[in-house]
């Protein structure tokens, strides 16, 4: 394993193009004030989509499908952990492949799953499902120091679940009893929701800096997208919420048993 120190990608210039016009305070909120006019649009908007999203209907899923967590095979139902609702990440996983090489995009959104306990005060149980098998996937997990529930998805349970989509999705379930309902899915920029850095980035003057964004000529746009540093950065292969663990000296080897996998 590599000890590595905190880094950065650093943009630095001084011509005024790549800078905002500098106006007075009262210019400067007359212009966040008119801003303001759509931001709010945008909330009551977002307002009424989870109004209409919540009364979405629900297709049933086996309550029985088993999953593997730390105490082995369970049930679908179990995941609940006697809650009501469940929400679950449906993780990416590079099976042989080490730490640095597992998915950017589900490590960088995973990594943002907050304090459970708001979660669990609404009766919701928030858990990790992995593509790949348990042992090196949870090691993974204790890795990056997650501290959420954490299963694997046997092969034979993958269609079920997934239903012909593919990991990388997030889904939320209900429970009536012993039935089990999925009442919601979303997938790429849906998973935003996750993933706070993002409108973090978005109230920032130079935002994401990601290629696709609108931004003035000149603006930095070093990214492919939000999870990826670029091809140069020596740490581009790894996943940025590494970056901390590995700096506080934790062990990134999924494989220690076999050591089929050296780390870097």
């Amino acid at each position: 394993m590599t000890k590595i120190a905190p880094q950065s990608i650093a943009f630095v210039s001084n011509e005024a193009s790549t800078m905002p016009t500098i106006v007075d305070r009262q210019s400067f909120q007359a212009n966040v004030d008119t801003l303001r006019i759509r931001e709010k649009a945008l909330t009551r908007e977002a307002d009424a989509i989870a109004a209409e999203r919540r009364q979405l209907p629900m297709v049933e899923v086996d309550g029985l499908t088993p999953v593997v967590g730390p105490n082995g095979v369970v049930p679908l139902i179990e995941a609940f952990d006697g809650r009501q609702q469940l929400i679950v990440a449906y993780m990416m996983w590079h099976e042989g492949k080490s730490a640095a090489e597992q998915c950017q995009g589900c490590t960088m959104v995973i990594n943002h799953i907050p304090e459970l306990g708001y979660l669990h005060s609404r009766d919701v149980t928030l858990a990790v499902f992995c593509q790949g098998p348990f042992e090196p996937s949870n090691r993974y997990r204790e890795f990056m120091g997650w501290i959420m529930p954490w299963y694997s998805v046997p092969s034979n349970s993958v269609e079920p679940l997934i239903a012909g989509r593919h990991f990388g999705m997030w889904a939320c379930y209900l429970r009536q009893g012993e039935r089990v309902f999925e009442t919601y899915w979303t997938t790429d920029r849906g998973c935003e929701h996750m993933g706070s850095s993002f409108a973090m980035l978005d109230l920032t003057v130079y935002g994401r800096q990601e290629v696709w964004q609108t931004v003035p000529t000149g603006w930095p746009q070093q990214f492919f997208n939000t999870m990826c540093l670029p091809n140069e950065h020596p740490l581009a292969t790894r996943p940025i919420a590494q970056w901390s663990r590995l700096a506080q000296g934790h062990a990134d080897d999924l494989y220690p048993s076999t050591n089929a996998n050296p780390t870097e």
